[in-house]
This record gives C-alpha cells, sequence and structure tokens, in this order.
C-alpha cells in the first residue's frame, strides 16, 4: 500500500541555495511526492499517481500533505521533495523569484515531467448567500485554501484587478468547506482540478451554489494574465450546478527536482502517461493527463528523464525547454 504522510511541510526552516549539478544516479528506493492539504484535488490526484508510480518501479513512495502548488515549488527547488505538482502561474513565478515562500529567489533547480490537467477557479456559496459574483465579494469572508495555493495567490491578484476587496481566510480545503457550511466563511473560493472533493462534500451537505466572474471581469483576466485560459465547468459537476459555469483556468503539471534520477522520471512518465484509464478511474480530472498535452508548458524546463521520454516519441521538445543537464 502506499505510504501517506500527512505531516504538513514546515517552511521556516528551509535552506534555498541553488541544487548542484545533475549526477549520474541510480533509482531510489523512496521519493517524495508534495500534493496540498486534504480534501484537496492534488491530494487525491497524488495519491493515484504516487501508488501507480510504486506498482510500476517498486519505489516507495510517500505523499506529503502541503499548503500547495507555491510551496511544492521552494520544497522541490531545495530538495526536500522529490516531486511535486504546481499550476503553471506559481511556477512561473518561482522561475522569476516571486515565490512568497521564498522571496527574491529563483527557483530554478525545478524541472517540469508531465502535463496533469487544468485547474478551474471555482466559487461555492451557500444557496442563501447574498453573492452572485466576483463583484459581489468585497466584504465577505473568504476561504482561499492553505497560504501558498494557487487560490491564495490569485484570489486576491484578481481582486485587486477587478477593485474587489475582500477579508481573506486561509485553511486546508476540507476545513474550508465545513467552515462554508457553519458560516464562518461566506465564500469558498478555490483553484483545482474537478471535482473538487471539498467542493463536493459541502455539496451533498448543503444547499449550495458555484458563482463566477462576469464576462467582463473574465475578458480583463484575460487579458491581463498570460497564464489563464478560459474554462467551462460542465453542468452537474456538483450536486445542485444544473447548469455550466464560465470561468478561467491555469494548467498544472508534475515537477521534480532536477537532480532526482533521471532514468526514474522516465519510468514515471511511462507508468503515468501511458495508463490514463487507471488514473482517470482513481481521479476524473486524469482525463487530460495525455502526452499530447506536453506543449501546455512554454517556458519551464523539462526534467532530463522527461525529455528522453518526450524524444522517443517523437516529439521535438523546444531547446529552451532542455535543460543543460540533458544527456543525449
Amino acid at each position: 500500500m502506499i505510504r501517506v504522510l500527512l505531516r504538513a511541510a514546515t517552511f521556516a526552516a528551509l535552506s534555498f541555495g541553488t541544487a548542484s549539478a545533475v549526477q549520474a544516479q541510480e533509482i531510489p528506493s523512496s521519493i517524495k511526492i508534495g500534493t496540498s492539504s486534504q480534501g484537496g484535488s492534488y491530494f487525491v490526484y497524488g495519491s493515484a499517481w504516487g501508488a501507480m508510480v510504486q506498482q510500476a518501479t517498486g519505489v516507495s513512495v510517500g505523499i506529503e500533505a502541503t499548503g500547495g502548488p507555491t510551496q511544492n515549488m521552494a520544497l522541490v527547488h531545495t530538495g526536500q521533495l522529490d516531486f511535486g505538482m504546481t499550476t503553471m502561474g506559481p511556477a512561473f513565478n518561482g522561475l522569476e523569484g516571486e515565490n512568497p515562500v521564498a522571496p527574491g529567489v529563483k527557483l530554478d533547480a525545478v524541472r517540469a515531467v508531465f502535463p496533469m490537467y487544468q485547474t478551474p477557479f471555482q466559487i461555492m456559496v451557500l444557496a442563501s448567500s447574498d453573492v452572485n459574483g466576483f463583484g459581489d465579494l468585497s466584504g465577505k469572508r473568504v476561504g482561499v485554501g492553505p497560504n501558498g495555493s494557487t487560490a491564495s495567490q490569485f484570489y486576491p491578484e484578481f481582486a485587486k484587478n477587478l477593485d474587489v476587496e475582500f477579508d481573506v481566510q486561509y485553511g486546508g480545503a476540507g476545513d474550508l468547506g465545513g467552515q462554508l457550511q457553519d458560516g464562518l466563511i461566506d465564500v469558498f473560493a478555490y483553484a483545482a482540478g474537478l471535482p473538487v472533493p471539498a467542493f463536493s462534500q459541502a455539496a451533498t451537505q448543503a444547499d449550495t451554489r458555484i458563482v463566477t466572474f462576469s464576462d467582463n471581469e473574465r475578458k480583463k483576466l484575460l487579458a491581463d494574465y498570460a497564464s489563464l485560459s478560459p474554462y467551462t465547468i460542465p453542468a452537474n459537476t456538483y450536486n445542485g450546478q444544473t447548469a455550466p459555469v464560465e470561468t478561467v483556468s491555469m494548467w498544472n503539471f508534475a515537477i521534480a527536482n532536477k537532480d532526482v534520477s533521471a532514468d526514474l522520471v522516465y519510468e514515471v512518465m511511462k507508468a503515468v502517461l501511458e495508463n490514463n484509464d487507471e488514473l482517470t478511474t482513481a481521479y476524473k480530472g486524469g482525463r487530460e493527463t495525455l502526452l499530447k498535452n506536453w506543449s501546455k508548458n512554454t517556458f519551464l524546463p523539462f526534467h532530463a528523464g522527461a525529455v528522453r521520454y518526450l524524444k522517443e516519441k517523437g516529439i521535438e521538445v523546444p531547446v529552451n525547454l532542455i535543460p543543460q543537464e540533458y544527456q543525449q
């Protein structure tokens, strides 16, 4: 059985030195994958592909609950996590030295592995709420996930961009779903693959609604953020949601420290990308974890093991996405 570590990562003691040049390494006996808080999509999805890798390689896989994409970038950079998962907005910010967990540090020891799925921005309220769209969030208590998550980073940015002011509340996805039902927060604004387990649970335990950005708000965000794409949440994704919801999204990629064994990363690519039915059975968002979506990454260098796999599949990887440590 896959080994699950529920210890939340501690960041105060991080050392943000530059990782050493890659060395030839044997496949390790164990690895750690950074996910998100329990109740978040990363935790479910990461547990699924981690189990697939463990079964395919015999490597012991530990699943670590973390704050999500932003913190995963920092922990993978330092090597405290071997693998992680991130959305491309935090990935770009990390490369630019704008990661709030490691301000001023360019997280250039992080490498892309495989495409995951799109992360739509989703907003849930109780049916009795007077919130009917993003513009109504002013003055509300808004839960945005753990500090360092994609939602916690970008919802406040979106609010500033769209002249909306609200009270930010941090917490794990599961906890925030309960707080919404108990009236401790007014809004649960999250960003994760469909369906968000905490949203699904809240929608079955209470009368809820999904609200979104207005057409003009969505157009402005898409124009101002290159990492965003338009996205439609299909009808009936959540209990009581009878109509599709138009929103915005970011792509997610699995990531690894550049010093992780290239042979292991190659095997990870095979295990995940060549068993999509198994992954999708475990997590519906896995249906987008397809080789063809490798091109959704346009700036983060792929791991040497990933480059090897992509080239074997006949893919011409752009020069800017091939790391220096890649060996022909």
